[in-house]
């Protein structure tokens, strides 16, 4: 298999490689390992909230990095808030931490599930350029392989992996 087939498609992109070796060469001087939070993301109706970013190619469930002093609760209510303007309705379920090697050597994500209100629609910006609710059995396309894993895995239709 080749070099460029072997990463996940969201990392094929140039502009999607150049920005996460930029900001996590960042992070490397800043910390020694990189943790974020991503969640599976419901409504009422069980409808998953997804997002397509500006420099990475696809649709992922929304989610971020957690800054110095920040708790992972923190981080998970700001990313939810500042990619849908959502609010966590009930209890966020912790669900698996995973390695993700396909971005870095030292980057984990913890990932949630819960359910959520969204205050109002998500208007397209700089890092968000779409933001949608979707039932599960009807994603849109392009949606990333990590995320179509993680609902298999939600559902039980999978075993959790360790690795994103």
């Amino acid at each position: 298999m080749a070099e460029a087939e072997a990463r996940p498609p969201e990392m094929r992109n140039w502009r999607a490689r150049v920005v996460t070796r930029v900001v996590h060469t960042w992070f490397a001087l800043a910390r020694g390992m990189t943790l974020g939070v991503r969640a599976a993301v419901f409504d009422e109706a069980g409808r998953v909230f997804l997002v397509r970013h500006s420099y990475v190619p696809g649709w992922h469930m929304p989610g971020g990095g957690v800054e110095r002093g920040e708790t992972l609760y923190d981080a998970l209510t700001k990313e939810l808030r500042e990619e849908g303007n959502l609010e966590i309705t009930g209890d966020a379920e912790l669900f698996a931490v995973y390695f993700n090697k396909g971005t870095s050597r030292r980057d984990h994500v913890a990932f949630y599930r819960c359910t959520v209100r969204q205050a109002a629609p998500k208007r397209a910006d700089r890092e968000i350029v779409e933001a949608a609710f979707f039932p599960v059995d009807a994603l849109p396309d392009g949606v990333t392989p990590a995320t179509r894993r993680r609902l298999e895995e939600l559902a039980g239709r999978m075993p959790v992996s360790e690795t994103w």
